[in-house]
């Protein structure tokens, strides 16, 4: 698996984000097209509103195919950071870190994570500048 760091930790799936995508866009213009088109004929309309309705349901499961496993995620690095800092500290995450920042601390290698926590509830460090912190990448292949 390639290395991780600051400038290659984005997940990208470029048949979903890119391929995907622009095809259920290209669709729902051409669905909408459609649809104006058939109002100047006499019949065609129940078709071409439905194939607009089915082209903006197949983006918003697009969409949701992608926020919904992302929440759930989400989630699960909150606990396992929380006890990650508990099994080293015998303390919770400070509860003044959103859900964001504790993202961001997850690729904080042990010996700098603790420090690297406080310091980002105490400054309200960006998620972006948790990471730009981080000297030594903790490499996490596993998510989605």
């Amino acid at each position: 698996m390639e290395e991780q760091s600051y400038a290659k930790h984005a997940k990208l799936v470029p048949l979903y984000h890119g391929v995907l995508f622009g095809i259920l866009v290209l669709t729902l213009i051409g669905a909408a097209a459609n649809l104006i088109r058939s109002l100047g004929r006499p019949s065609g309309h129940l078709s071409a509103a439905l194939i607009l309705a089915l082209s903006v349901a197949a983006l918003l499961l697009f969409f949701f195919c992608r926020t919904f496993p992302l929440k759930v995620q989400d989630r699960a690095i909150r606990a396992e950071e929380n006890l990650r800092h508990f099994a080293m500290t015998g303390k919770l995450l400070d509860q003044r870190l959103s859900m964001r920042q504790i993202i961001g601390l997850r690729f904080a290698s042990d010996e700098e994570f603790v420090a690297l926590a406080q310091r980002a509830a105490n400054e309200s460090l960006t998620p972006d500048a948790i990471k730009r912190a981080v000297k030594n990448w903790r490499v996490d292949n596993h998510r989605l």
